[in-house]
C-alpha cells in the first residue's frame, strides 16, 4: 500500500491551473440542492493536487464536491456564520468526506472543523484521510487522525487502485463501497 504523492495528482488534473480549473468548473457546475459522494477537505493551497484528487476519485465513479469548484464566490479567507452554514449544507448533502492532508492542511482554518462536524453528524466510518506525500514515501500528520481510514493505493488485479483501508491495517473497502456505507470490506495479504 502506498500514499498518493501530490506528484501524480498533480499529474491527474492534467496540466490545468486552479484558476483556469474553477473557472471552467463552476460554469458547468451549478449544484445547488445537488447530492455529492464525497465531500473533498483540502487546503487551497493544495489546489492543483485537489483537483487531480477530484478527477481520481471521479475516474472511480464517484461525484466529489469541491469547495472552490462548486461554491466559487464562497469566502474561505474569512471564518464567517455564512460560510460555516454554507459548508454544513453541504457537507449534509455528501455521503462522505475525505480529509486531503498535506503540509499545507495544518495552516487551514476550516479543515479540522470540517473533520469535526462531518463525524457529527455522519460519523468516524464515513470518513478517509488521503494523505499526500511529497515524495519522500512518509507522512506525519495530527496524531487524531490516526483514528479514521486511510486512502491508499492497493494493488489488485487491475493493478494500483484507490481503496479506504482501515485503521488496523488488516482490511480494505472499494471507493464506491466506502462512499455508499456499505462496509464491503476484504481482507488484505
Amino acid at each position: 500500500m502506498t500514499y498518493f504523492s501530490a506528484a501524480e495528482l498533480r499529474q491527474s488534473a492534467g496540466g490545468i491551473t486552479a484558476s483556469a480549473a474553477q473557472h471552467e468548473l463552476s460554469r458547468v457546475a451549478k449544484s445547488v440542492g445537488v447530492k455529492f459522494d464525497v465531500f473533498l477537505s483540502h487546503s487551497f493551497r493544495d489546489a492543483l493536487v485537489i483537483l487531480g484528487l477530484k478527477r481520481m476519485l471521479e475516474s472511480d465513479g464517484l461525484s466529489v464536491y469541491v469547495d472552490w469548484i462548486e461554491d466559487a464566490g464562497l469566502d474561505r479567507s474569512q471564518v464567517t456564520a455564512a460560510t460555516a452554514a454554507q459548508l454544513r449544507q453541504r457537507m449534509r448533502s455528501c455521503s462522505s468526506l475525505v480529509y486531503a492532508t498535506s503540509q499545507n492542511a495544518s495552516t487551514s482554518r476550516w479543515m479540522p472543523w470540517e473533520l469535526g462536524f462531518f463525524d457529527g453528524t455522519h460519523g468516524p466510518d464515513r470518513v478517509a484521510i488521503c494523505p499526500v506525500s511529497t515524495g519522500t514515501g512518509s507522512y506525519t500528520g495530527e496524531e487524531y487522525l490516526g483514528l479514521y481510514k486511510t486512502l491508499e493505493k492497493v494493488r489488485d488485479g487491475s493493478g494500483l487502485r484507490p481503496y479506504v483501508i482501515r485503521p488496523s491495517r488488516s482490511q480494505a473497502e472499494r471507493l464506491q463501497s466506502f462512499a455508499a456505507g456499505r462496509g464491503a470490506f476484504v481482507g488484505l495479504t
